[in-house]
């Protein structure tokens, strides 16, 4: 009777991140397909088992053992005071390739401008755990509320103040909140059970998916340029190249020429190619990246 074959339980944060996340994934070389209301996505690889799990629940069910890795924010590790493996940072997020921020806000006709203004004061927030013990080590007596949605549009009516996750500020500056101070920055990251972690079968598998998921990460935004360019003009070309490492220099069949293989950021091209043609290179071409290994 053939061996069972090992399986990965993974974790996939469902809500805002999902479509990020499976975006990722399918550049990083795994296609995982998410279709109606089933909570276990199909993956193109057998040794993986995908679920669609909140991103405010993943650190625990990793933690517990009921899956053996997933992706989830740093902040909700920490809310929920977790002992997890972190294997790796990635950062993106359902907007941007930035960090989100966890900040606290109020009105921006609101008196308070530090955090002791609130003391005996309500605040609203989904992070509840955190920032209970956030006012509590600065010794600020306040009453922290969960907030189970639309926590903007809570003060002051029905809180003085809130703490709530922004990638650009834009909502709370639409909802005509201030920002007085950061709690924390966070970012996703793959995590993993411990015990898992110490297994070596599973610990490869998920430090294979950690190496591709950042190299999908690594890529984005950067294009590669091949050229080639006279001896003779070599210095003048490699001058204007904003290379991530030096260029690939290979001979060509004339002697007199080299190609260079270089990584650039895609915004630059425009700037860089009309330089590179003007320093003596030609045959220029731009190719797309999937994935850098740094």
């Amino acid at each position: 009777m053939a061996e069972a074959k090992q399986k990965l339980k993974l974790g996939i944060p469902k809500g805002s991140l999902q479509d990020a996340t499976i975006a990722l994934f399918e550049r990083a070389g795994w296609k995982i397909y998410a279709s109606g209301r089933s909570y276990f996505p199909s993956i193109d690889d057998t040794e993986i088992e995908c679920m669609l799990v909140r991103a405010q629940e993943m650190a625990r069910y990793v933690e517990h053992g009921a899956l053996d890795a997933g992706l989830t924010g740093n902040d909700w590790v920490l809310e929920n005071q977790t002992d997890v493996e972190y294997v790796t940072s990635l950062t993106y997020s359902k907007v941007s390739r930035q960090k989100v921020r966890w900040v606290l806000c109020v009105p921006e006709d609101s008196p308070f401008q530090k955090p002791e203004d609130l003391a005996g004061k309500t605040i609203a927030t989904e992070l509840v755990e955190f920032t209970k013990r956030y006012f509590a080590e600065k010794n600020i007596p306040v009453k922290v509320e969960f907030s189970w949605g639309a926590t903007e549009v809570k003060p002051p009516t029905l809180a003085d103040a809130i703490v709530e996750v922004t990638e650009t500020g834009s909502s709370l500056r639409a909802n005509r909140l201030r920002i007085i101070e950061t709690l924390m920055e966070s970012e996703t990251q793959l995590i993993a059970n411990k015990t898992s972690f110490a297994d070596t079968w599973k610990r490869e598998k998920i430090e294979n998916i950690a190496l591709m998921l950042n190299a999908a990460i690594a890529a984005q935004g950067k294009v590669g340029l091949l050229l080639n360019v006279p001896k003779t003009q070599f210095d003048a070309v490699v001058a204007v190249l904003p290379a991530l490492n030096s260029p690939t220099v290979s001979q060509l069949s004339d002697a007199g020429w080299l190609a260079l293989n270089t990584i650039l950021d895609e915004r630059d091209v425009r700037d860089v190619i009309p330089k590179l043609k003007a320093a003596g290179a030609t045959g220029i071409v731009e190719y797309p990246l999937s994935k850098v290994v740094l």
